[in-house]
């Protein structure tokens, strides 16, 4: 793992091999291993490349100094946010999104897509009047599973708020622009329609489009086909970290020099009798059916699980250098990123926090950022029993002094868009960043001992934001940290 910290707040851990592996920067302190980890050789350049190839024995922690961090400079490998766009339960305009978020409005409501009368539970954040008029002809829309057209959508408008229409599209090279929108569960009505169309007609009955509209790389693939992108484009699929996990490698294709812009984010609609049903044999779901607008709580001691929310989240991730060129406006800047896995069960976080707490260090190394910088956290912040507190504990763990630190939950709002999420979020992120408020996390009513983190509770505040992260974790341990900034030449 890769990590840096000032002077004032980090620790190396030593082991018995030091002298022939080296030292590796772990974490920050407070933070107490618990079992025996691997470890390689350290340099002393902030970026740190450690290599997991020596075994160590018992983890002793002691003191000592790494240079400060350094952010990138070279305007080829800089990457700036020049669009936006989704597709939420607050509808498909960026500004109205925002404002409803600030107003603390709960877009959770009784689900009536389909009869969930049997179900234990009966809510959700479905979308509703979603028209994909001006985005998508009329004989693909009746085709196709909701997740495309949220997905389709949200690009679309993603590049029109980048003033890359499909006027200025053609007047570019296309093949230095990329896609990377993924999805957690893919087109999950089109698969259960067609599952259900085999067992209860047979296979000649299948449609054609079940496995196109079914796969988790349509949504890449249909946006490029629509816009004639030609860059890098593929799905990545890691549950509800899929958004972030696409930032962070769209954001590495531009750095590498494969890609000037990338499309990318996440998108999901699995409100459908299989995605409601199966998530309630995960027991995973809140199931506060007398009160949904209340059922998403982060943090509250009375929580009871996540509630299931649905669309599409993207962003247009464009090099400083093509920006400036083409004369785009910038709304601010990504930093960096990492990915980590937990490597500890399908379902359940670890209580330790180690998975998280060593993915926001990554992501602060690769940003170069350090820990006294970052003032917000956009929390995934679920409202689970586990993992709020398991991700609190960790935020803790990396950030020493959190006196002046907010941190909320979009999801209080918006319920959990599943592969969605992180996508949403950074666009609540990067809104905070503009606007100069942060939304509240409602629903808090009796908060957590452990919460010493101010959680803007119910009621919006105005924030200065000089560095914040979004934080999206999976099932699977899959986690995953963005870091983004306003934008300073």
């Amino acid at each position: 793992m890769a990590t840096f910290a000032s002077a004032s707040s980090c620790v190396l851990i030593n082991s018995k091999e030091s002298q022939r592996n080296g030292v590796s920067l772990f974490q920050y302190s407070g933070l107490r291993p618990v079992e025996s980890m691997q470890f390689g050789a350290i340099s002393c350049d902030p970026k740190v490349s450690i290599s997991t190839s020596a075994k160590c024995g018992r983890i002793k922690a002691m003191a000592s100094t790494v240079s400060a961090p350094k952010r990138e400079k070279d305007p080829k490998k800089r990457i700036v946010i020049t669009g936006m766009g989704l597709v939420s339960v607050f509808g498909n305009d960026i500004d109205a999104f925002y404002n409803k978020l600030l107003e603390g409005v709960s877009g959770i409501s009784q689900i009536d897509r389909f009869d969930a009368s049997e179900f234990s539970v009966r809510f959700a954040g479905q979308i509703r009047n979603f028209s994909s008029k001006g985005y998508i002809d009329g004989k693909n829309d009746r085709r196709l599973d909701d997740c495309w057209r949220y997905c389709l959508v949200s690009g679309k408008r993603a590049l029109e708020d980048a003033n890359l229409g499909q006027e200025v599209l053609e007047t570019m090279d296309r093949t230095r622009i990329g896609v990377l929108v993924g999805s957690g569960m893919g087109g999950i009505t089109a698969f259960s329609n067609g599952v259900e169309a085999l067992i209860q007609k047979g296979y000649k009955k299948i449609t054609p489009f079940f496995i196109p509209y079914s796969i988790t790389n349509m949504g890449s693939a249909l946006l490029a086909i629509d816009t004639g992108l030609m860059g890098p484009n593929y799905s990545i699929s890691t549950a509800c970290a899929t958004a972030n996990y696409c930032f962070y490698a769209a954001a590495n294709h531009i750095r590498r020099g494969e890609a000037d812009i990338m499309v990318a984010g996440g998108t999901e609609a699995a409100v459908i009798p299989t995605g409601v049903g199966g998530f309630i044999a995960c027991r995973a779901l809140s199931q506060r059916n007398d009160e949904p607008e209340r059922a998403s709580r982060p943090w509250d001691k009375h929580r009871d699980g996540f509630v299931i929310g649905e669309g599409s989240g993207v962003l247009v991730m464009e090099s400083l250098e093509h920006a400036m060129k083409r004369g785009a406006n910038i709304i601010a800047e990504y930093l960096g990123g990492a990915v980590t896995c937990d490597a500890h069960h399908m379902t359940d976080p670890r209580s330790d926090g180690l998975g998280v707490s060593s993915c926001i260090i990554k992501s602060l190394e690769d940003a170069g950022v350090a820990p006294e910088e970052v003032n917000y956290v956009n929390a995934h912040a679920t409202s689970t029993l586990a993992g709020d507190l398991a991700e609190v504990n960790a935020i803790k763990k990396v950030f020493k002094n959190t006196s002046e630190m907010k941190m909320n939950g979009t999801k209080s709002m918006t319920g959990h868009g599943l592969g969605a999420a992180g996508g949403l979020e950074a666009i609540a992120t990067i809104k905070a960043i503009n606007t100069g408020w942060l939304h509240p996390t409602i629903n808090q009513y009796n908060l957590e001992p452990e919460v010493t983190i101010d959680t803007v509770p119910n009621v919006k505040k105005q924030h200065e934001v000089n560095v914040g992260i979004s934080n999206s974790f999976g099932f699977g341990g899959h986690n995953s940290v963005v870091v983004f900034a306003p934008f300073k030449p």
